[in-house]
């Protein structure tokens, strides 16, 4: 852990909030784009992040060091939409495809860029997006974790709470699994 984290926990366990807030402000946006990938919708994924930040601010206590801060602060946040997917699974979606949420696309500054090339970054997004949500919820967290978010098998495994040979098998699994959804899309 640095020792600005290690001070910055230290303050607030010492009732300092603008220290804490300093540890989201750090924290926020790379635990965003994490979350959102996992639970594939803007809203949902602000709400997990707030939620994980409360659990981490009311647990700080317990936080050992051990670890990084923000590897703590990533189970909690996992945890947290997994618990979210879990209680939105009892629900059907009808309009799965078509869920009206404004998709960006992406900025491209080069003059050579073709005015297609956007809509088909945003495609591809929209296609990798949906079948990530037909994953199980094992497969997607290892494939965000590595392949999205560039993680290490260690911190994976911490993460996750299972052994690296079990993260890698998952990981193996779930790259077939992907590659099936995609091929069936195609079709």
């Amino acid at each position: 852990m640095s020792a600005d984290d290690h001070r910055l926990i230290a303050e607030s366990l010492g009732g300092d909030t603008t220290a804490f807030g300093e540890l989201v402000r750090r924290y926020q946006d790379r635990l965003y784009n994490t979350v959102y990938r996992l639970v594939d919708n803007a809203d949902d994924a602000l709400d997990v992040v707030q939620e994980a930040f409360l659990n981490a601010y009311q647990s700080l206590d317990s936080f050992k060091g051990d670890s990084l801060f923000f590897t703590w602060l990533y189970r909690i946040a996992f945890n947290t939409a997994i618990s979210l997917k879990r209680k939105k699974r009892v629900m059907v979606r009808i309009d799965a495809g078509r869920n009206g949420e404004a998709v960006i696309d992406p900025y491209d500054p080069s003059e050579l860029s073709r005015p297609e090339h956007a809509l088909e970054q945003v495609e591809q997004e929209r296609r990798i997006q949906q079948a990530l949500s037909r994953l199980s919820a094992e497969h997607r967290a290892v494939l965000v974790m590595k392949d999205m978010e560039g993680q290490k098998y260690e911190m994976m495994a911490e993460v996750l709470g299972v052994p690296i040979g079990t993260i890698r098998s998952r990981l193996h699994r779930a790259r077939l699994e992907l590659r099936e959804v995609l091929e069936q899309t195609e079709e």
